[in-house]
């Protein structure tokens, strides 16, 4: 916490107090927020998602009904007025008009959202879901099953007393200075605005705060650099624009006084933290079972429950094993040449899978390889006819901002709907912080082979143009509130389908590290059930992640991590796969010789980011 604090105060200092230095100190300052921020968190897959293409209308035609005409109605007023509620929410999805407000995350506040729920719950309850169109009437649910699931959170789960982490003004702050909305200037006043509130903001933060977890108290801490980096800068760009230098002054006291409630609230987190470690009474991360299953209906709104999904992960990985039995047998004299073969499948598999894994581009090409496979993903999507791609549609591979590290590692920014234009962000963690052997395990895990699985995930054809397709939706319910596990799903669904047209030449290297990387796929659905359900302990968790999927003890330990600081989500990969490749299936037995797998694909994303159940209904 000491040298937290050390580099919190470098950067206020820096960029509030002595403006007129800043351009020689950033880099330096960066560098030890970085190092702060790199000892507590590490890179991890992680959590897509925003969206992405041309804003529509909630309707693309004319309705024909009149109670369409009646839900499209109802669906723009809703918006309207969720916005008013929710301006955090407005900023990540592209629409800037109520930027200059921050959400004070106080009782009052909590009291409205609730109240906000049972009102349009109530108004929505009385259309006929009957009487709608498809469309209109699967819109109809995903709004549903969005205030139930606010309102839940916020009655039930109540994240918001346990979870620190959750106050991070940063990103919009960060989307508001860096997105093109509007001149700077304007954007400059808005942030003015908004920051005037950041102390009130804090206050109300520590004030609702009664039993922290352990781990997301960590997290909160070690994401504060970031926080402040961006506060930082914000305060550079005012002291450098056009604004009037009465502006500028009231920039940087604002910016003072924001910094200084931040470092108000470590004092407090920290503070708390001690005295719960001392007594051993901090909440547990594990949120149980009857918690787990309420929270997997909402967030993966699955055709079964958590438990099913459990269950049907654990066969899976039972038909992968196999698989990767084989493909050991294969290669082994090949990669092991006259070495004894073990009787024992799992460690055959782990030895034939560590010595491939010695196979990987240097630490320094790492962003510069990552960048370079994207127009070859490309390149074979549009040759092999996978899909229709928008090469104008800007993508940019860049470090994850400080104030996002600590839980995800590789992961998709990209604008909402609101903004379809605006560039989409390929966040990647960078190595530089790694001792040398945390860095040789991390590339040993994105191997020559899984390094180019990783890009298809996260870029193309996985959430990158996914989440562009999804903003060509004629339904913005399902751009705005659609589901986690259809964008995790395609994006798992996307590394097969590549495979499946010959990428990677059918090269028994390429499919055993596929299966090893779908493996990761189900063992999340695995660890994270049997971490917050079932109570597996840490021993027992690196034990599934290491030795029977083959990870490297870094990227189990990251892994370990996150299975602290989130729930439910790690399940979505799994989820959102096994029921694509279901639906496709019978897309195929249904259609017969008319089946073309390219159409399939568009038309599935032409539903934007609605739950595969949702989707399925609607294909058919």
């Amino acid at each position: 916490m000491m040298k937290t604090k050390i580099a919190l105060a470098v950067l206020l200092t820096t960029f509030v107090l002595a403006p007129a230095s800043a351009a020689k100190s950033k880099k330096a300052v960066k560098a030890s927020a970085s190092k702060v921020v790199k000892k507590s968190a590490k890179a991890q897959p992680a959590k897509a998602a925003a969206v992405a293409e041309s804003a529509p209308a909630v309707s693309s035609a004319p309705a024909e009904r009149k109670s369409d005409r009646w839900m499209d109605t109802n669906s723009q007023q809703f918006l309207n007025a969720l916005w008013k509620l929710d301006p955090e929410g407005a900023i990540d999805a592209g629409k800037y008009d109520g930027a200059a407000n921050l959400t004070i995350p106080n009782a009052a506040t909590r009291s409205h959202a609730v109240a906000f729920a049972d009102e349009w719950l109530q108004r929505l309850g009385k259309i006929d879901a009957r009487a709608l169109s498809n469309k209109q009437r699967t819109d109809l649910a995903l709004l549903v099953n969005k205030l139930k699931a606010d309102r839940w959170r916020l009655t039930t789960l109540r994240e918001h007393e346990w979870n620190p982490a959750l106050y991070n003004i940063a990103k919009p702050l960060d989307l508001i200075l860096t997105t093109e909305y509007a001149a700077k200037p304007q954007r400059l006043r808005t942030l003015l605005k908004r920051i005037a509130n950041v102390p009130a903001y804090y206050q109300a933060a520590q004030a609702s705060i009664v039993n922290p977890t352990h781990e997301h108290t960590e997290l909160a801490i070690a994401q504060a650099p970031g926080v402040m980096t961006v506060l930082a800068d914000l305060g550079k760009a005012a002291q450098e624009s056009i604004l009037t230098q009465q502006e500028k002054a009231i920039f940087a006291q604002r910016i003072a006084n924001a910094g200084t409630a931040l470092i108000g609230y470590l004092d407090f987190l920290t503070a708390l933290d001690q005295r719960q470690q001392a007594q051993h009474n901090a909440r547990s991360f594990r949120i149980g079972k009857d918690l787990y299953e309420a929270k997997f209906g909402f967030d993966i709104q699955a055709a079964g429950s958590a438990e099913q999904t459990y269950q049907k992960a654990l066969a899976a990985r039972e038909d992968l094993l196999v698989r990767m039995n084989g493909l050991a047998d294969e290669l082994w004299t090949k990669t092991m040449g006259a070495a004894a073969k073990p009787a024992e499948r799992t460690k055959k598999i782990g030895m034939v899978i560590d010595k491939l894994s010695a196979s990987h581009v240097a630490r320094a090409d790492f962003f510069p390889e990552i960048r370079r496979q994207i127009p070859l993903l490309q390149d074979w999507v549009v040759k092999n006819n996978l899909l229709t791609l928008d090469r104008n549609r800007p993508l940019v591979v860049r470090e994850t901002p400080l104030y996002q590290r600590g839980v995800a590692g590789a992961s998709i920014d990209a604008p909402g709907p609101y903004r379809p234009q605006d560039k989409t962000y390929y966040n990647v963690t960078p190595l530089d912080g790694l001792s040398a052997q945390e860095a040789e395990s991390s590339l040993r895990e994105y191997n020559s082979w899984i390094l180019q699985i990783l890009n298809i995930h996260e870029a193309i054809p996985g959430h990158y143009a996914q989440l562009v397709y999804a903003n060509r939706s004629p339904s913005l319910v399902k751009s705005l509130f659609g589901n986690g596990a259809m964008v995790e799903g395609w994006a798992v669904y996307a590394e097969r389908m590549m495979l499946e047209s010959g990428y990677g030449d059918n090269a028994p290297e390429m499919w055993l590290m596929y299966c090893k990387w779908n493996l990761r796929s189900v063992t999340n659905t695995i660890l994270d059930y049997g971490v917050h359900v079932q109570g597996m302990t840490q021993a027992q968790a690196l034990d599934l992640l290491v030795r029977q999927a083959f990870q490297t003890p870094a990227e189990a330990l990251e892994k370990w991590r996150r299975v602290q600081l989130s729930s439910v989500q790690l399940t979505s990969y799994f989820s959102g796969y096994s029921e694509i490749m279901e639906l496709r299936e019978q897309r195929k037995q249904a259609l017969g010789p008319k089946f073309v797998l390219k159409d399939f694909h568009e038309q599935f994303l032409s539903y934007g980011n609605a739950p595969v159940k949702v989707i399925k209904e609607l294909m058919q």
